[in-house]
């Protein structure tokens, strides 16, 4: 893991939760702890990972996460194993 991923990671490990982190900047730590990217409809996009699934939209116009989203990667990240 890069440095800029673990920068990530501690961020969305922050409390209180950080409503302005860049959306790219979370798909990018997921694909490097091993994530493999379905792509869906729209903006739907689905992580997978040991047999375990996270299903996200993309935010759109902006391209922050909203703390909604955060909170829901932060979950499966934890499922995962991962945290930081």
């Amino acid at each position: 893991m890069h440095s800029k991923h673990r920068k990530t990671l501690d961020a969305l490990f922050t409390d209180p939760i950080n409503g302005n982190l860049a959306w790219h900047r979370i798909e990018a730590l997921l694909v490097a702890v091993g994530c493999r990217v379905i792509e869906g409809p729209g903006s739907a996009v689905t992580f997978e990972k040991d047999g375990q699934r996270a299903n996200f939209h993309r935010p759109h116009p902006r391209q922050e996460a909203l703390r909604y989203r955060i909170k829901d990667v932060r979950e499966y990240l934890l499922k995962l194993g991962i945290s930081p």
